[in-house]
Parts: C-alpha cells; sequence; structure tokens
C-alpha cells in the first residue's frame, strides 16, 4: 500500500503574528495556484466595478454630485466603450507576457483573441456612436482604429525587443542619475 498524502490544512495564527501577517500566510495558502488566483482577483475587480458603475449612473441619471457623462464634440462616450478598450489592452498584454508556455491552447488563445480584436474593432465606430455608421462617414473611425491596434500589434511583434532594450537602458539612465 502507498502512503497516504498528508492532509492540508489551512495556516492557523502564530502567537504575537500580526494579522497582515497571518492574511499574507492565509492568501498564499489559498492562492497557491496562479490561475485561481486570478480568477479570484477578476472577479473583485468585476464585481466591485459593477456596483461601483451602477452606482455612478444612478448619480448621474439624478443629476447628484460631480459625476456627469463623458462626452466628446457633443458625442456621449457610454461605458461598454472603455471596457471593450480595457479588454483589448489586457488581451494585448496577455499576449506580450514573458515566460507563458507555448503550449496548443495558448496557440490557440492567441488567434482567437486576434478574430474577436478584428471583429470588434470593425465595429468601433457602431459601439462608439450606438448606431449603425459602418456605411457613414463615421464608419471611418473603425478604419482607424484597426489600423492603430494593428500598428501596436506590430510595434510588438517587431520592434518588441528593441523598445524592452532601450526602456530599460533609459530606466537605469535615470536611477544613475537620480542617485548621485
Amino acid at each position: 500500500m502507498g502512503a497516504q498524502p498528508a492532509q492540508l490544512t489551512a495556516p492557523a495564527p502564530h502567537e504575537g503574528e500580526r494579522l497582515a501577517g497571518f492574511v499574507r500566510r492565509l492568501y498564499r495558502y489559498h492562492f497557491a495556484s496562479r490561475r485561481r488566483e486570478r480568477m479570484f482577483i477578476a472577479s473583485i475587480g468585476f464585481l466591485a466595478t459593477v456596483g461601483i458603475v451602477r452606482a455612478i449612473t444612478h448619480l448621474i441619471r439624478a443629476d447628484i454630485g460631480p459625476f456627469h457623462n463623458v462626452t466628446t464634440g457633443g458625442l456621449h462616450i457610454h461605458h461598454l466603450v472603455w471596457g471593450i478598450l480595457l479588454l483589448l489592452v489586457v488581451g494585448y498584454v496577455w499576449l506580450a507576457e514573458v515566460g507563458v508556455a507555448w503550449t496548443w491552447t495558448a496557440v490557440l488563445t492567441a488567434f482567437v483573441f486576434g478574430i474577436g480584436a478584428a471583429l470588434t474593432l470593425d465595429e468601433f465606430a457602431l459601439w462608439l456612436n450606438l448606431r449603425d455608421v459602418y456605411w457613414e462617414t463615421q464608419g471611418r473611425e473603425s478604419v482607424d482604429a484597426i489600423l492603430l491596434f494593428a500598428s501596436v500589434l506590430s510595434i510588438g511583434a517587431w520592434g518588441g525587443p528593441f523598445l524592452a532594450a532601450l526602456g530599460r537602458h533609459m530606466w537605469h539612465r535615470a536611477r544613475h542619475l537620480t542617485v548621485r
């Protein structure tokens, strides 16, 4: 018979341990898996944002407080625009992450991210204007968004190592100047 696996139990506080130290150990114990930690943090961000956005939109509608709709040139920018932009930025950062194993899942999700980004940005003018302007003058905003994002992807792919090395060099120079 093989040995029974040891039962893992949550850490107990040490005598005299500060609350912050215990919470840190408890957190590390429960979130030893990076995947589980990311899912937990994402759910906190999601639920907190839903609550905050709902409260702010109710305050705007009731004309209470310092909050106002974001507009540019008379165009109301809805919060879904910021959400989609954040998803694109986070997806791009995920693509550029160093140390991620190159598995079939990573290849597939990178390809699907590209498809999703293209489908989303091709309708950029629609989600910006909240009406179908695909074939109108404002439809050009979609083409501009596609070109801008394609440029960011290209810069990251072709110029990434150079820009990273330049950034590290500039950072070290700036730190060296401030140390003197």
